[in-house]
């Protein structure tokens, strides 16, 4: 089973992360995410455990429990296709941008009722 654990320490590791975990069973593996340009901390990851009822007491037991001055946050993964998509800031608009744009003939028409 696939856990996410998020609200870690910045300063936690990958080891450190497991080693949270391997008290409940084994841990296949364990990994804090990290952000690609500065390689420091996200502060989230995720535990795999091959054991799902292991898996679930340590959601029971660590949900909450405080590591490193914060309290965890310790739920079962969901599959990417899962989550809601991602809603950006901004009006609409379509992919012509600002202004302009328009079909060429509504253009034209445009054009000469203006000389008229």
């Amino acid at each position: 089973m696939n856990l996410y654990v998020s609200n870690l320490s910045y300063a936690m590791t990958d080891e450190e992360l497991q080693g949270e975990f391997a008290a409940f069973g084994n841990v296949s593996s364990a990994r804090v995410v990290k952000d690609r340009e500065s390689g420091r901390s996200r502060g989230f990851g995720f535990v795999e455990m091959q054991v799902e009822s292991e898996a679930l007491t340590a959601i029971n037991a660590l949900n909450g429990k405080e590591v490193g001055g914060r309290p965890l946050r310790v739920v079962e993964a969901r599959p990417k296709e899962d989550r809601p998509p991602r809603q950006f800031g901004g009006g609409g608009g379509g992919s012509r941008g600002y202004g302009g744009g328009g079909k060429r003939d509504q253009r034209e028409d445009w054009d000469r009722d203006q000389r008229s």
